[in-house]
């Protein structure tokens, strides 16, 4: 298996549902626009549904405080139907396809 060392602030942001998912399903398209941009803007890296159903991750650039900014300004946790939980993290080590990727 081939890794390479790689550097940089970045954060898994684990969301949580606390609506009923027919609550969630209404922000849902609002939800995946502002996933849009993030990807267009290069903030998120990686971005999927918890199994089960519960919630979703996802894994930022960014030190803390600009991920909680980032976070603040989704529909999900604007409208109240999910809160999140940020995992600070420094990526040390990559598999070699996301190496380039994420420096």
């Amino acid at each position: 298996m081939s890794t390479f060392r790689t550097s940089g602030d970045m954060c898994a942001v684990l969301l949580s549902y606390v609506r009923p998912l027919d609550e969630v399903d209404a922000q849902l398209a609002a939800h995946v626009a502002w996933l849009e941009q993030g990807f267009a803007e290069g903030v998120f890296l990686i971005a999927g549904r918890r199994q089960p159903r519960s919630g979703g991750v996802i894994v930022m650039r960014g030190a803390r405080a600009a991920v909680d900014a980032v976070m603040a300004t989704d529909p999900f946790v604007a409208s109240g139907v999910a809160t999140f939980e940020v995992v600070p993290f420094s990526a040390s080590f990559a598999a070699t396809p996301l190496h380039d990727w994420l420096s």
